[in-house]
Order: C-alpha cells, then sequence, then structure tokens
C-alpha cells in the first residue's frame, strides 16, 4: 500500500469583500453542470496547521467548554491532525463560470488555503437518525442552524 499521496490544489479559498473559492482555469470543466446544487462540500488543506507537531496532535485538551477533559483528535473538527484535510459544507451564492468563482455566505477556512476538491452535496449524504455524545447534543442540528448558533460561547480558546 502507497503511504505517500500526492495532491494537486485545485484553487483556493478567497476571503476579501466576502467568501469565495476561486477554481484555476485548468479545472473550470469540471464545473459543468453544477448548477441546480445549493450546497457543496469544499475539501481543503489546513496549511496553517500543517507542522510535523501539529501533526503529532492526537489528543486535545477540553477543546469546548462542555466536553470531557480530553478528546481524541478524531471526535474534534481540529485542524490539528494527522493530516490536516478538512471540509466544509458550504451554501453555493452564485458561480462565474467564465473566472471559477463560486461565491459563498461563509466557509471555516482562511484567505488562501488550497482547495483539493468539490463535490457536489446531494440529499443521500445527510443522516436522518444521527447520535451524538451528550456534551454536544446542545448543538445546532444543521447547516442552517449553525449560522446563529453561538459558537463563540462553545469553545474555549
Amino acid at each position: 500500500m502507497k503511504e505517500i499521496f500526492e495532491t494537486k490544489a485545485i484553487g483556493k479559498v478567497k476571503i476579501n469583500k466576502g467568501f469565495a473559492i476561486e477554481v484555476k482555469k485548468e479545472y473550470l470543466p469540471a464545473l459543468k453542470n453544477i448548477d441546480g446544487f445549493s450546497h457543496l462540500q469544499i475539501v481543503w488543506w489546513g496549511n496553517k496547521s500543517d507542522s510535523d507537531e501539529e501533526r503529532g496532535t492526537l489528543i486535545v485538551k477540553k477543546p469546548y467548554k462542555s466536553s470531557p477533559d480530553e478528546l481524541g483528535v478524531f471526535a474534534t473538527r481540529s485542524p490539528f491532525r494527522p493530516n490536516p484535510i478538512l471540509i466544509s459544507t458550504v451554501a453555493i451564492l452564485n458561480i462565474d463560470y467564465e473566472k471559477g468563482i463560486i461565491n459563498l455566505p461563509y466557509i471555516d477556512a482562511d484567505n488562501d488555503t488550497p482547495v483539493l476538491d468539490i463535490k457536489a452535496y446531494h440529499l443521500m449524504e445527510r443522516v436522518k437518525e444521527c447520535s451524538v455524545p451528550d456534551w454536544c447534543k446542545h448543538w445546532a442540528d444543521s447547516y442552517e442552524a449553525s449560522a446563529t448558533f453561538d459558537w463563540a460561547n462553545e469553545f474555549k480558546f
């Protein structure tokens, strides 16, 4: 089995007066027939969390006010991971197909973050009967509710 993989950025996150994904020119044909989807899944590289120390973070100390004292990194959405591959579900405001710009209301990535892939979000990916630990059951239960949820009151940093 191959242990080292090569990835290529297909674009980057742009944050200026708003949020956008800027797709590289050679990948513009991949946007064909994406219209009609309201949401996308953006797979991005946590380039600001990519050091040997951060990749070695396997246990995090109480990142959320109501969480256990320690959590394994796989129980979090922390950018500090063995491989800083992150995914965000985003709403589409509009797409400029000629320039390869996908305008978004928000994405939890930094400006110039490399985008590795874009996937259309399908209803079949929604889990109707999802369970979560007691310490996070009070969190927003949908993408839409997340926009107005008081996340600042949840984190310890």
